[in-house]
């Protein structure tokens, strides 16, 4: 019995709530096989009794029937984070020369995810902030049509990859890196190394907000950026029916498991506006703000139906670059934006 063959076995013991491993997320710190006796030192964050309970009980599963192991003994250690902050994170740092990091979330795709992420991006630069969009979304990337741009990235000497830049935005995304019908087709592990990359091995430069417009659901690369990076906090985003918002539980649960905050919950798709102002809630009314109080979280907007919201997004000037006297969905954006800005300065 050899560490190396215990560590294999472990591999079978996934994180609650996700399809990836213990020992991908590094959280196996140290195998001892001695005569007799087999022990694993386990680390983890995280305020859910819970997991380490199902760890441990999934741990024991996977090495109390192997040949000559022996006792098993899996110790875990839980560490907890600092009030307010997601640095003490294992494996966590921040990115160079980036201030605060935010993502945007949604428990499933077609809630207008990643709409959110660019208008709050546009947003956050009308105050005068150093802004970075990174599109984590790799296997269904549309920042870069979002943005007007079809650049091709090019590096630096150090082999760092220079983002594009548009309406003042620094951006990096998949789809600039692939030709319009050209799919991406990678297994988890790959997916784990582009994001990586995407974070680590891109020239942000010195910024004030970096957002990150993760992928819907709650899979590998949501859980490999909040425990490769520190972010400060995560938008959720819904829309006002129940189907959205049994997902969006989801996700605000998968981020309490890894102790990032919730800043607060963007409803998308809250109403349809006529002419002569009579809304007309399609999606269902209210669901948000009742989830919002649920959960315990602010509703940070209600961003209503526009045709220039799809317009611009198909065209590339996303509608918070619309004068707010003009568009109720910019006013619901900038506002939402400095609700982001008070949460994560405090």
């Amino acid at each position: 019995m050899t560490p190396d063959f215990i560590k294999q076995a472990l591999r079978t013991v996934k994180y609650p709530g996700f399809s990836r491993d213990i020992i991908s997320f590094g959280l196996v710190k140290n195998v001892r096989c001695e005569p007799g006796v087999t022990q694993v030192d386990i680390e983890i964050q995280t305020k859910d009794p819970k997991v380490p309970e199902q760890i441990f009980k999934d741990c024991h599963a996977a090495l109390d029937a192997l040949p000559d192991v022996g006792e098993v003994k899996i110790n875990i250690e839980i560490k907890d984070a600092p009030t307010g902050a997601a640095e003490a994170n294992t494996g966590k740092s921040s990115i160079p020369g980036v201030k605060k990091i935010i993502a945007v979330a949604s428990g499933k795709g077609g809630v207008g995810k990643s709409t959110v992420a660019s208008n709050l991006a546009i947003a956050l630069a009308a105050t005068g902030a150093k802004v970075g969009l990174c599109d984590c979304d790799l296997y269904g990337p549309s920042v870069a049509m979002m943005f007007g741009s079809s650049e091709r990235p090019s590096a630096n000497e150090r082999e760092e990859i220079i983002p594009i830049e548009a309406h003042g935005i620094k951006l990096m995304s998949m789809g600039f890196l692939l030709e319009d019908r050209s799919p991406v087709i990678v297994r988890g592990p790959m997916a784990t190394r582009y994001t990586q990359q995407f974070l680590r091995q891109v020239e942000w430069g010195e910024l004030d907000y970096l957002i990150l417009d993760l992928p819907p659901g709650t899979g590998d690369i949501q859980l490999t950026i909040v425990q490769t990076v520190a972010v400060d906090g995560v938008v959720i985003v819904t829309t006002p029916q129940e189907v959205a918002l049994t997902d969006a539980r989801k996700a605000v649960s998968m981020f309490a498991k890894v102790n990032v905050p919730i800043i607060g919950l963007i409803e998308n798709m809250a109403w349809f506006e006529c002419d002569h102002g009579t809304r007309y809630p399609l999606f269902g009314d209210g669901g948000g703000i009742r989830e919002a109080a649920r959960l315990k979280v602010p509703v940070l907007a209600q961003i209503p139906i526009e045709v220039p919201v799809r317009e611009g997004g198909d065209g590339g000037t996303p509608i918070a670059l619309t004068p707010r006297d003009q568009s109720k969905a910019s006013l619901a954006f900038h506002q939402a934006a400095q609700s982001v800005i008070a949460a994560v300065s405090t």
